[in-house]
């Protein structure tokens, strides 16, 4: 079994920055690609960034300039630095992740999400 879970959310004026955390745990032999989308109320969940295990990244147009993904293989982290942060970043963010967990076995993964709100 394989558990996502987010940290770093929180409050943060327009213009601040915050970086969220993604640890892997469980049955994780490695990180094949990850992900981050986020879900503002009423909206539905939207892609923010992508990373492959050979550092391949994707950015929505929204954030690009702005946010940074990044993976840790050896630790099982994945971050998201965001700078410059504006109130329509506001949301849950959630990590997601396709993660092998065995010899031929590939199977992808849900965080819980962390809510993180930009306002002054």
């Amino acid at each position: 079994q394989v558990q996502l879970v987010e940290s770093g959310g929180g409050l943060v004026q327009p213009g601040g920055s915050l970086r969220l955390s993604c640890a892997a745990s469980g049955s994780v032999v490695s990180i094949v690609t990850a992900d981050w989308y986020r879900q503002a109320p009423g909206n539905q969940r939207e892609f923010v960034a992508s990373i492959t295990d050979v550092g391949k990244t994707k950015y929505a147009d929204s954030v690009k300039g702005r946010f940074t993904i990044s993976l840790d293989n050896a630790k099982k982290m994945v971050y998201l630095q965001m700078n410059t942060l504006k109130p329509e970043d506001t949301a849950v963010y959630y990590c997601h992740a396709g993660i092998t967990t065995g010899p031929i076995a590939y199977d992808d993964f849900w965080g819980q999400g962390t809510q993180v709100t930009v306002s002054s």
